[in-house]
Parts: structure tokens; sequence; C-alpha cells
């Protein structure tokens, strides 16, 4: 039988859920989307999403592909309503929509689009809580801000990327092509007790993103001088930045295809 293949938009506070990708534990968003969606269409469906998301991180506009039963009567507006009777309040199908058979929400993608929250006052607010990095004390604005600036073009993110599935350092390191990104727009937006960096990019790597705010804090609290944080871009080769900043602060705003 002929399938449909559906583009989703997804929105999800991920502070309930285990990130993205599908575990053994059921508690992620890939399979609360992938429950609801198989109880719908009445048979199993899997689902591929733009990219994975840690434990903790949101999104806003997350992209997910899936192919339903060629025979279902249902609409692409009716797949978003009845999916968002199912999933849990945490989890929005934002817009669902058929695709072309052959559309792949990771392979397809072109550019991909995060911000990070900051918190800067003495005090969290209870509602910021799990949404934004409390980071109080003097911080360096205009320090952050030129390092930031740093970052636009294509760079060799080595330093600012961790590892994943057990690959070391060196072997990382003899393909730079896996770990080279170009950033094409990176701001910096102060709104009196909030700090939102930014960026848009070709790709990004493992907990990239989390390393590279983390480090721009680190600058901007006056513990690291902005010719560290260049040498993490033009030095690959240099010890790794270690600030990872928290998930609770991230969110996947975007993908564009």
């Amino acid at each position: 039988m002929k399938a449909h293949r559906l583009k989703f938009t997804i929105a999800y506070e991920g502070t309930p859920w285990l990130g993205w990708q599908t575990l053994p534990s059921g508690r992620t968003v890939q399979d609360a989307l992938e429950s609801a969606l198989s109880k719908i269409a009445g048979v199993t469906v899997r689902i591929q999403g733009s990219g994975r998301t840690d434990a903790g991180v949101h999104a806003l506009g997350q992209v997910a592909h899936g192919d339903v039963p060629g025979d279902s009567r249902l609409g692409a507006s009716d797949w978003t309503r009845a999916l968002n009777a199912v999933l849990p309040a945490s989890i929005r199908v934002m817009r669902a929509e058929f695709a072309a058979a052959d559309f792949h929400a990771r392979f397809d993608a072109k550019a991909k689009t995060y911000r990070y929250r900051i918190w800067r006052e003495d005090v969290m607010s209870p509602f910021e809580a799990g949404r934004a990095w409390h980071v109080y004390g003097t911080l360096d604005m205009a320090a952050m801000k030129r390092c930031a600036a740093l970052l636009r073009g294509r760079h060799d993110f080595s330093r600012l990327s961790a590892n994943r599935g057990g690959v070391s350092d060196s072997k990382r390191r003899e393909h730079p092509e896996d770990v080279t990104r170009t950033l094409t727009r990176v701001e910096i937006a102060e709104d009196h007790e909030v700090i939102e960096f930014e960026v848009e990019g070709d790709g990004f790597l493992y907990r990239m993103v989390r390393l590279i705010m983390g480090s721009l804090v680190h600058v901007a609290r006056g513990r690291a001088s902005e010719d560290w944080f260049a040498s993490l871009l033009s030095a690959p080769d240099g010890v790794k930045s270690h600030h990872v900043a928290p998930p609770d602060g991230l969110y996947l705003v975007e993908v564009k295809y």
C-alpha cells in the first residue's frame, strides 16, 4: 500500500524529556510522537528528525518526517489536530503538511537557527526556571559581543564541540571537514534581565552551541581572555573548552530547507 510522507513542525518544552532521540525508556520526544502517530494511524509509524536535541533542550521549530498509510482520509490539518489531542501538553505539532516522497528532515536541511537565553538578575524568576540559564553578577557584555563576532564564517569547531560515540579527539582531527561549520548569523540582544544569543549556520556539532555559550560567559565573567576565545577557533589542535552551558536556555528555533 502506498504511503504518504508527512512533514511535521514541532515545538516542545524539553524539561520533562530525555532529549529528542528515541531511548529504551521511551521518555523522549521522538518516542512520544511515534506513539501518538502509531495510535492514530493504526500501524507502527517511525519518524526521522532534523537532528537531536539533548535532555532539557527546547524547540520552537523542530522538523521531522514520517510515512502514514496512503488510504488514510486525514488531511494535513487533521493530522495536526489529531496528534495534539493525543500528545502530552509539553509537545505540540505546530504544523503538518504532505511532502514529497523523498523529502528527508535531516539530509535536506540547509540551515538551522538556535537561541540561548540567559537570566541575569540576582533572583531567578520562577517562570524562567528550566527555560533560561541563571547567570548573575557582572558581565562584560562588550567582550562577549566581540568574541561572538569572531564566530561568523567558516571554522573548525573541534575545541567548541563534544565527542559522540566514543570517537577520540585525535580521530576527529584526522577529518577536519567533519568538524567544520559555517555560521552565517551571530547576534546577542539584551532586554533588561534577559540576554539572548542567536546563531544560524549550515550545521551544528554535538553540544556546540552550549560550549560556545559557556565559553562566551566565561570570558564575560573575566575568567578568560578574548585571546583565549579566539584561539578556540584559530588553533583547533589546542585544549578543548570544557565550559558547557546548561541545557535549560537552549532552543532549536528553526530548520530551513
